[in-house]
């Protein structure tokens, strides 16, 4: 559980620290024994939500699943969105600006 507040602590400040002026306009966060979800957004366009889950709650494979995405305005006024999953396969970003690798 610790896991999951630092992760979302961390990831809120890696999206807001470069945008110092930025209010924030929305955010709603509710934490449960095992599972999670937050959603925020500031003035500058940033906005963020994601939900977790503990899976295999108790058994040797207990692991978190999040699903959840973030958009921003970069510099050239082009908002960015990026939708992923974050499971024991690790963080699956997926996004049209994001390149594909190739199929195998």
């Amino acid at each position: 559980m610790k896991f999951i507040i630092v992760f979302v602590a961390l990831f809120a400040v890696a999206l807001a620290a470069p945008r110092p002026e930025a209010e924030i306009l929305k955010y709603e966060s509710d934490v449960q024994p095992e599972g999670f979800q937050y959603a925020f957004a500031t003035s500058d366009g940033v906005e963020a939500e994601a939900q977790g889950q503990l899976k295999n709650v108790g058994t040797e494979e207990e692991a978190i699943v999040v699903k959840g995405s973030y958009s921003f305005v970069a510099d050239d006024g082009v908002t960015y969105t990026v939708n992923y999953v974050a499971d024991e396969n690790g963080f699956q970003p997926q996004g049209a600006h994001l390149p594909v690798a190739p199929e195998a």
